[in-house]
């Protein structure tokens, strides 16, 4: 997760207050109706990401790429979890240290600037680990999960979900197009999608065993249709709507949206 990723998480923050919902995850949410709103889609997400992690309270979780802190924010006020969150963007730490002195969860919450391919978190030290759309930053794919392996106790639980190429051939086709391109460069400076086969294998090599893989090509491309019609006059945009305008044109295609569920079980 390299630090040109900040050229698109360092915005103004007062931009992804604009699209994003009042937690500000900025990550597919879980819609069941079509009344569903884009608040309550997301903090259903969340809770979907408790009962995968199985949660029942008070677990120590490392969100890894925290975003806004709505994860962070959300498994301490909803489960009591001493939740950590790792991000290379300043700018989302002052606004998550912001929330946590308004929630009087300084107990609980806390975050620091890093990348993940340059920390250490502590051995064995946590029941949950979390990846919400960060490991396509992350070119390393082998030394991530054998990290994330190293920091999850015996028993832990590993949620990773992630925007993925259909297939290996569909990548090959579509790796060196414009609008991937653009996204690769523009938008995040450094960033590339794969297969889901790509992440399950490295995965299993890292020892982790697979416990549920789910499909949310759908609630992905429907949180996009809401955060385009959010972005509609915002000032300054423009590289973000033609962003989501090509993910949102590719899902089912050319792209998918994966959770992957994992446990440390040995």
């Amino acid at each position: 997760m390299t630090a040109a990723t900040n050229q698109h998480y360092d915005l103004d923050p007062e931009v992804f207050a604009r699209f994003l919902d009042p937690l500000r995850k900025y990550s597919a949410g879980l819609f069941d109706s079509d009344t569903t709103t884009l608040e309550q889609a997301q903090r259903r997400k969340l809770s979907f990401v408790a009962g995968q992690l199985r949660l029942l309270g008070g677990e120590r979780i490392l969100d890894v790429g925290c975003g806004w802190g709505s994860l962070l924010l959300f498994m301490a006020q909803e489960y009591g979890c001493r939740t950590h969150g790792i991000s290379p963007a300043g700018r989302q730490h002052e606004y998550i240290a912001g929330r946590v002195a308004e929630l009087g969860l300084d107990r609980l919450v806390s975050t620091e600037v890093a990348e993940f391919e340059r920390y250490e978190p502590e051995a064995g030290a946590y029941d949950a680990v979390t990846l919400l759309g960060s490991v396509v930053h992350m070119p390393r794919l082998d030394e991530v999960f054998a990290k994330i392996r190293r920091a999850l106790r015996r028993g832990g639980m590993l949620y990773l979900s992630e925007s993925c190429f259909r297939s290996e051939e569909v990548r090959k086709a579509c790796d060196e197009r414009p609008g991937t391109e653009f996204v690769r460069h523009s938008v995040f400076g450094s960033g590339d999608l794969r297969p889901l086969s790509e992440l399950v294998a490295a995965a299993e090599s890292a020892g982790l065993s697979i416990r549920a893989v789910h499909d949310l090509t759908g609630d992905y491309r429907r949180t996009i249709e809401c955060w385009l019609a959010n972005l509609e006059g915002v000032p300054g945009a423009a590289d973000l709507v033609r962003y989501l305008e090509i993910a949102n044109a590719g899902w089912g295609y050319t792209t998918k949206h994966y959770a992957l569920v994992c446990a440390k079980a040995r």
